[in-house]
């Protein structure tokens, strides 16, 4: 499978290039274009500040220019957070897209979205402060009114990028749960 992996706020740091590593080692290509131009942040709120600067539509625009040399290919959207975001975004853009694998993080869906059959998978902390429950029920019908096959797990007790071995976050069970069922869920499509 062909992967397009977005980083997160934090920018494309070492866990995004270990991600990216495992997904190789399972026998895919792996792309992870850094839309922060080498930028990297300790802190959510200086990844935020950063983000804001660029604006949503310059970073979409980054992402579409990394995608697009392979996007003929069929991808896989992925992402961690912002990352699961701007992947989900370009998935929903792609009519060539093979899936869509979200860790993390959702994003706001067009109403005339269609995406019939598409493969789309979810894995976020339960609870999540950025991923409420009213949040992901609204986004999950959302989805569903595209004609995604949708599938949502949810991990008690993690932090919100609790795939991230280098941050607070960390929960190292949860984390390999999450890469278990995502890399079959790759291996499906």
């Amino acid at each position: 499978m062909d992967i397009m992996l977005f980083h997160s706020i934090y920018g494309l740091r070492p866990a995004v290039r270990q991600a990216a590593d495992r997904l190789r080692a399972a026998g895919h290509e792996v792309w992870t274009p850094d839309l922060f131009d080498g930028r990297t942040f300790t802190t959510v709120e200086e990844g935020m500040e950063f983000n804001d600067g660029i604006g949503r539509e310059e970073l979409l625009k980054r992402a579409v220019l990394a995608a697009a040399p392979y996007s003929g290919r069929g991808l896989v959207y992925a992402g961690f957070s912002l990352g699961a975001s701007v992947a989900q975004t370009l998935a929903l853009g792609d009519e060539k897209t093979r899936g869509l694998l979200l860790l993390h993080g959702t994003s706001d869906i067009a109403p005339n979205a269609s995406a019939p059959d598409l493969a789309v998978q979810l894995h976020v902390a339960e609870p999540d402060a950025f991923e409420t429950d009213d949040w992901l029920s609204a986004w999950y019908l959302q989805m569903g009114r595209t004609g995604a096959d949708v599938e949502v797990y949810r991990y008690p007790g993690a932090g919100h990028l609790y795939t991230d071995p280098d941050l607070p976050d960390h929960d190292a069970e949860a984390a390999e749960a999450t890469w278990r069922v995502a890399l079959g869920f790759l291996d499906s499509l």
